[in-house]
């Protein structure tokens, strides 16, 4: 048996003998992002590109970072991100913001969309 097959049979061994399902395992909240990643940045040196930069999210009204070009839906949508809003506009944009610029089916399942906040909170600055 190679490495890495022996070493899935043993995880899987181990949740077993845990009582503890695959779907009981934690969810990765920066594992949950990569998908974002292929038009939003976060973290040092983050810039608005195909989407906005994500730091600092926590907060800032919605439609305001200046490197990059809303919607004028997103612009005139009078949200201010936290956690409410934001796990409403990640599990259905459109009907969020109808006209917003941003193409994506949403998060449907709770734990990933509880970890990609939580992971989203470690960008966010100290009040000043």
């Amino acid at each position: 048996m190679n490495a890495r097959l022996c070493a899935s049979v043993l995880a899987v061994a181990a949740l077993a003998l845990s009582g503890c399902s695959r779907s009981d395992a934690p969810v990765d909240g920066a594992h949950v992002f990569k998908p974002c990643a292929s038009c939003h940045q976060i973290g040092p040196n983050a810039r608005g590109g195909f989407g906005p930069q994500l730091n600092d999210l926590f907060g800032r009204r919605a439609g305001t970072t200046p490197d990059f070009a809303y919607s004028d839906a997103m612009k005139t949508s009078g949200i201010v991100w936290d956690e409410r809003t934001l796990e409403a506009f990640l599990r259905d944009p459109d009907k969020t913001v109808p006209g917003t610029k941003m193409r994506f089916w949403g998060i449907h399942d709770e734990r990933e969309l509880a970890a990609l906040i939580a992971w989203l909170r470690i960008y966010q600055n100290p009040p000043r």
